[in-house]
């Protein structure tokens, strides 16, 4: 018996070093797959943080191609009405001096041309169409062509003293500078 014991106690001892062994292996092993989740948890994050960057590079670029689009349609609008105008202009024109010059007419006549004047310029209104350069105005090179000057006592400096042709402009867009006379300008 006691050699059985023996034999046993022996056999108890390897096992529990073997047992031991294993059980230290796993314990390594479980720590490196904590390293490796780590990781590809980081490389994740990274790739997460990548998708997003692009996400809103790509939103951000959409977002300028909307406005981008909508100010060109908007100009395009402005580009094309202004063309329209500008054939319409000569007829404005007309109309204006015909008026200017009918000082001895028949009523009826004079009638017939301010209506046809006065829709005219309710058209270019809804058109937001604007005619400037009026006597009187400042004188503004910008969109006024001086055509000559005038010294006069009446008027102030830089003023336009008489409009040969009306200009108009859509919002900032200029259709036609004013040919004007400029008094007492320099």
């Amino acid at each position: 018996m006691s050699k059985k014991k023996t034999e046993n106690t022996e056999e108890t001892t390897v096992k529990e070093e073997q047992t031991a062994e294993v059980e230290s292996q796993p314990a390594e092993k479980a720590e490196e797959p904590k390293d490796d989740s780590t990781e590809k948890i980081k490389t994740l994050e990274d790739e997460l943080a990548s998708q997003k960057d692009k996400y809103m590079r790509l939103a951000a670029e959409y977002d300028n191609y909307r406005k981008r689009t909508s100010n060109e349609k908007l100009t395009i609008y402005d580009d094309a009405t202004a063309k329209a105008v500008t054939e319409l202009l000569p007829v404005a024109d007309s109309i204006r001096m015909a008026l200017e010059n009918l000082s001895g007419a028949d009523p009826e006549i004079v009638k017939g041309i301010e209506l046809v004047s006065n829709q005219l310029a309710k058209s270019f209104e809804k058109l937001k169409i604007e005619s400037y350069g009026k006597t009187g105005d400042e004188f503004d090179p910008n969109i006024h062509n001086a055509i000559s000057k005038i010294d006069s006592e009446e008027l102030g400096k830089n003023t336009i003293a008489q409009v040969f042709q009306t200009g108009y402009k859509i919002g900032d867009k200029i259709i036609r500078h004013a040919m004007v006379q400029v008094a007492n300008c320099d």
